[in-house]
């Protein structure tokens, strides 16, 4: 038999807040809370470096600009989850170092000691961590669910197509209303 987990990747308060939909944090609450009530684990993945990113190569084109940088302390605090939506006591904190939620993390020796082999996944955004988590658990044998408005992008079209059309090809795609009834 199956056993599914809810990954939240990436709603950190200084994600989030380039990210304006204020619908976004309720409906991702609704999928949080009927996964806790239905017993299927959350599993929040954050990004994440030591201080002074040693993990962040100049020639990274999206963490780059990190390298070698010690960021104050106030930036600590932004990076913690959005507490609309927080971790409670038994949820798993996963912190990866790139942009799918595998990269750099523990994430698969997690799930796998969890007996873990559907994720449904969550997050922000659409064409980084959800597309790069989706193709690494596929080619890891992965089952997946898609929660397509518990998810954003900045490119509603980008968000459209992935959802539609390229995410179906390794992935049920459905909505947290949808999942939540499921449930």
């Amino acid at each position: 038999m199956s056993k599914q987990a809810l990954l939240v990747m990436d709603v950190q308060r200084v994600i989030v807040d380039r990210y304006p939909d204020p619908a976004y944090l309720p409906r991702l609450r609704k999928a949080i809370d009927t996964a806790r009530a239905d017993g299927v684990p959350v599993i929040y993945v954050t990004v994440g470096f030591r201080p002074g990113a040693p993990e962040v190569s100049a020639r990274n084109k999206m963490f780059g600009r990190l390298a070698g940088v010690q960021l104050p302390a106030a930036a600590a605090q932004a990076n913690e989850i959005h507490p609309d939506v927080a971790p409670e006591p038994g949820d798993i904190l996963v912190t990866k170092r790139r942009v799918s939620a595998f990269a750099g993390s523990d994430l698969d020796m997690v799930l796998r000691a969890n007996g873990i082999d559907h994720l449904v996944l969550t997050g922000i955004a659409t064409s980084g961590v959800v597309l790069s988590t989706l193709r690494q658990a596929s080619d890891l044998d992965f089952t997946l669910t898609v929660l397509s408005d518990g998810c954003l992008d900045n490119d509603p079209e980008v968000h459209r197509i992935l959802t539609e059309k390229v995410f179906p090809m390794q992935a049920d795609v459905t909505t947290v209303a949808e999942w939540a009834a499921a449930h």
